[in-house]
């Protein structure tokens, strides 16, 4: 089970980046989920919105990296509306 603590969401995002996620602006990202209660919501959030204040991210796989991504979601319990909330934010 993931734990709710600050250090979740920099394991996380970490976890993204292993699989080959960039993250633009991430220093705001970071930020603003260490500020939030609910970070796993904030995340949400900030991928469907985030592009507005430069936060964006970009898979440098071309897709090779779907099982890590998914086990990154699984491992720290996101829904299934984040993960496709994500997936969409990566397309475009």
């Amino acid at each position: 089970m993931g734990s709710l603590s600050n250090e979740s969401f920099e394991q996380f995002l970490d976890s993204l980046k292993k699989a080959g996620i960039s993250i633009s602006n991430e220093a705001q990202l970071r930020e603003r989920l260490a500020e939030a209660q609910r970070w796993r919501y904030a995340f949400q959030t900030l991928a469907a919105n985030g592009k507005s204040i430069g936060i964006c991210f970009e898979d440098h796989s071309d897709g090779s990296n779907q099982a890590e991504i998914e086990r990154a979601f699984v491992e720290f319990q996101f829904s299934e509306k984040s993960k496709a909330v994500f997936s969409a934010s990566l397309k475009h």
